[in-house]
């Protein structure tokens, strides 16, 4: 029977990291890992569902708010019964049920950093950069989605390099393609995008982590400007989460109403990117982004704040465009450079989709996991059937 791999992650729902693990266990060759996905506070019942292989279970813990340790027991009962062969942890909310995992002799201790929370968006937390050391030696191998965090984990950390990879998002090529040419944005409102328009667009949970709210008053600094462009510009924001009534606060107070378009949670991610002329990710932090490589991918030109691993795949004004974090200013300097210049679109737009093609396919990210928990259970002694 093939080795189990238990995903462990804060919460299963919609998110970047999530869709990353649905990528990664629909593309796995059942006869290589069995998987299962535990989620220590919630599992959303419609998202898992985009998992399609039938055998993969999704379980929820229902962790109350504070200190996972209350949670040890009931984890270390459930990986007793399982026995998977891996453990697959990921950014530092999951970290910490290593611990269990080591206690109930999981062979393979896998922990993944996917990128940083708002509270620490620069990873310079002496209390994060702690809890990552001490609980070091009950992991066995860890992956950085960036280089940007495996330099992280191996300097600030103090992890050997030995013990660290790196191992790139990879991307769907073939459902995120579109054409040179815009499309109609499916649900918009009636009227809501004129002929003459230029869409820009992003893609994400409503959180401060993603920063829409420095789009929202960049989008709106451009309009002040007086610009007939600007005025002829609407920005489409797609997904849900916390950060939504500030948002929609946002947008009324800065006269807004009918140019910003709150799309809400939506699985047709690739036909509302193809209804943008331009994508924009505001970040005040990242790991390596699916939303940018997707939108990459859909030959899409992109503005990006220069923070985690945006820069690992922009090219700056090749593919893209990179500007600071949290500037509205900046933000709003580049979407009218964007607006104004259509042979610098079509440029980029093409680049973009060479570029997610050529080095960000999935295939070549799942095979890289395969390989890591390969070798991870030949060091730990266990057999991995059809390597």
């Amino acid at each position: 029977m093939p080795p189990l791999v238990a995903h462990v992650l804060f919460s299963f729902r919609i998110g970047g990291l999530e869709n990353g693990v649905v990528n990664l266990i629909n593309r796995m060759p059942a006869e290589r890992f069995r998987h299962v996905v535990i989620a220590l506070s919630d599992c959303d019942e419609t998202f898992a569902r985009r998992i399609v292989r039938p055998d993969v279970q999704c379980i929820a813990l229902h962790k109350s708010p504070g200190h996972g340790v209350k949670l040890f027991p009931r984890l270390y009962a459930l990986l007793r019964r399982l026995r998977p062969a891996i453990v697959h942890t990921r950014n530092l909310a999951a970290l910490e049920m290593t611990i269990p995992a080591w206690a109930a002799r999981v062979p393979v201790r896998i922990h993944g950093e996917h990128g940083w929370d708002s509270s620490d968006p620069d990873g310079q937390s002496r209390k994060y950069r702690l809890l990552r050391r001490l609980h070091a030696p009950f992991v066995t191998q860890y992956i950085a989605l960036s280089e940007h965090l495996s330099s992280y984990l191996t300097g600030a950390v103090g992890i050997p390099s030995e013990r660290v990879c790196r191992i790139c998002n990879g991307v769907d090529v073939a459902r995120f393609e579109a054409g040179s040419l815009r499309s109609m944005l499916p649900g918009a409102p009636a009227g809501f995008v004129p002929d003459n328009a230029i869409v820009f667009g992003a893609v994400g949970r409503l959180q401060a982590v993603k920063d829409q709210l420095t789009l929202v008053r960049a989008f709106a600094h451009w309009r002040a400007s007086g610009s007939s462009l600007a005025d002829r510009a609407r920005l489409v924001l797609v997904g849900d989460g916390p950060l939504r009534a500030k948002i929609e606060a946002q947008i009324v107070t800065s006269g807004l109403d009918n140019a910003v378009w709150l799309a809400g949670a939506r699985d047709d991610v690739p036909a509302l990117m193809a209804g943008m002329d331009c994508f924009v990710l505001p970040s005040k932090a990242e790991g390596i982004s699916n939303t940018l490589l997707e939108a990459m991918a859909c030959a899409r030109p992109v503005i990006a704040t220069r923070v985690g691993g945006n820069g690992e795949l922009v090219a700056d004004g090749e593919t893209g465009v990179l500007v600071p974090p949290n500037d509205p200013a900046a933000l709003a300097t580049a979407m009218a450079a964007m607006a104004e210049n259509a042979d610098m679109r079509a440029r980029m737009s093409t680049a973009a989709r060479v570029r997610a093609v050529s080095t960000f396919s999935l295939e070549a990210m799942v095979d890289r996991y395969m390989n890591v928990y390969d070798n991870a259970l030949v060091r730990a002694g266990v057999t991995a059937p059809g390597r």
